[in-house]
């Protein structure tokens, strides 16, 4: 059974940065998403990565400002969060699957893309 832990999130001013961590356990994964979810709104999927090739893809409200890498070596997976804004306030999650491609892998924002989740941690960003 895959476990995915996260670590990171916290309490920041506007236009300062935050690195979110995903620490990956106990299975075969490939493929790895961050998702946000703010009070009394759905959750978003905003960045992928095909850990296979280190492909990536973000969202339009993330670009340019968050950047998802990998460290197979540790199996996790960061999120770099620059530049943060108060509407980055959420619960952050991330999620993982196993996928045959990285194509089909950076297809998946959607929350039942999924099969594996942490158990999230929060950004709380003040203006």
């Amino acid at each position: 059974q895959v476990q995915l832990v996260e670590s990171g999130g916290g309490s920041v001013q506007a236009g300062g940065s935050l690195r979110l961590s995903c620490a990956a356990s106990g299975g075969s994964i490939n493929c790895m998403g961050w998702f946000r979810q703010a009070p009394g709104k759905e959750r978003e999927g905003f960045a992928t990565i095909y850990t296979g090739a280190g492909s990536t893809f973000y969202a339009d409200s993330v670009k340019g400002r968050f950047t998802i890498s990998q460290d197979n070596a540790k199996n996790t997976v960061y999120l770099q969060m620059n530049s943060l804004k108060p509407e980055d306030t959420a619960m952050y999650y991330c999620a993982a699957r196993f996928t045959y491609g990285g194509r089909y892998c950076l297809d998946y924002h959607n929350r039942i893309d999924f099969d594996y989740w942490g158990q999230g941690t929060q950004v709380t960003v003040s203006s």
